[in-house]
């Protein structure tokens, strides 16, 4: 087995001729990028170092032998070629339908909210809004609220009323039957319908009231911010009037809420009987309770004595008391019974278009003055 222990001769080491070529590519790749990227002239220190000969820029001779001539058609022409491609692709996106981009396909953040509520411009307050209020019925808020709003008209103010009771009386006392009307308050509160598609022109404009209204308070008690149904609605039209004056129902509910939340003053008219003032208590608290939770500006403009008979020994103990517990809230200018107040309605009028030169009329003159006088918007 002589031939097992034979040695194999060595095989001739084989040169490798590959790394000279991948050297002279190198070099061909490096002379060709800077014409590539910047045409502009360079000078002969500004030449950058290959990877053969790190650092020493290379002789004009040498320079002019590596790199190729500027109609070399392997240099330029992939790049040329490459370029315009991409560039086209991006023109044709343009010229075509707008494509959604990865941001329009992400949900809402808590900033884009901020950023909207920031930009929103609250709505210019300019009205006066006062609400005419007792939960006691039988007081004369309904004679009241449009005699006065009646009274400002004829000072020159734009004046709105709007008929908060479910009875419909400041709708009737302007001639106007509310089982008749197509739209009232209800769609207002209830479907929020705009304000301005209810109003109607006559000595004022009135927001007129249905007996629909009476079912209001269920058909909103789901509702979020139900409490602030009117205040939205009057945010509409309050640069088009100097006064909205409300008349509420005989209760402190819902509706009630809803115009105390509304309203920056409350006019309370009180009949000079016993059992008429005793309800002021419960108004009080029923304010304070608006002031701490709805609308902290809402005050009491006055309370208004109404339905005085300066014959009796009552009326006049009424008014003494009212002016012991209240003192300065209480108006100087009364209100006294007479027999046009009842008449008016009738004829679909105010008692100041019924009979202007009557005492009754001079009573919301009166009052009129003395509410402008404690400033007028």
């Amino acid at each position: 087995m002589g031939f097992l222990s034979r040695k194999k001769p060595k095989p001739a080491p084989v040169e490798i001729q590959e790394e000279r070529q991948i050297v002279d590519d190198l070099q061909e790749m490096e002379a060709a990028v800077p014409e590539r990227i910047d045409d502009s002239p360079r000078d002969d220190g500004e030449w950058a170092a290959g990877p053969a000969d790190a650092g020493d820029p290379p002789s004009p001779a040498t320079a002019q032998e590596t790199v190729p001539p500027t109609t070399s058609p392997t240099a330029e022409t992939s790049v040329v070629d490459e370029e315009p491609a991409l560039n086209a692709a991006d023109e044709d996106e343009e010229e075509g339908p707008a494509r959604l981009k990865a941001v329009d396909l992400l949900a809402p953040t808590r900033l884009d909210f901020l950023q909207e509520k920031e930009a929103e411009e609250e709505p210019v307050k300019t009205a006066d809004v006062i609400a005419f209020a007792n939960q006691k019925g039988g007081v004369a808020k309904t004679t009241t609220t449009l005699n006065l709003a009646v009274a400002f008209a004829e000072s020159g103010y734009r004046v709105l009323c709007i008929d908060l009771d479910p009875q419909g009386n400041l709708t009737m006392s302007q001639g106007i039957d509310p089982d008749k009307v197509e739209k009232s308050l209800y769609d207002v509160l209830v479907n929020d319908m705009p304000i301005s598609e209810i109003i109607v022109k006559r000595e004022i404009d009135i927001a007129v009231a249905s007996i629909d209204l009476a079912g209001a308070e269920i058909a909103m008690s789901t509702k979020i911010g139900r409490e602030r149904s009117l205040e939205k609605a009057l945010k509409e039209v309050h640069g088009d009037y100097d006064f909205v004056c409300i008349d509420t129902p005989p209760s402190l509910g819902l509706l009630t809420i809803n115009a105390l939340t509304a309203a920056n003053k409350v006019i309370v008219p009180v009949q000079c009987e016993y059992l008429s003032m005793r309800g002021l208590v419960q108004l009080q608290n029923t304010l304070r309770m608006i002031q701490e939770n709805l609308n902290p500006d809402v005050r009491i403009e006055g309370i208004l004595p109404t339905m005085l008979d300066s014959r009796t020994i009552h009326a006049k103990e009424a008014v003494e008391i009212l002016e012991e517990n209240f003192g300065d809230l209480v108006f100087q200018s009364r209100i006294k019974k007479a027999i046009k107040f009842a008449e008016a309605p009738v004829k679909g009028a105010s008692v100041l278009k019924y009979d202007s030169a009557s005492s009754a009329a001079n009573y919301y003159r009166e009052l009129a003055k003395e509410v402008l006088s404690h400033g007028s918007p």
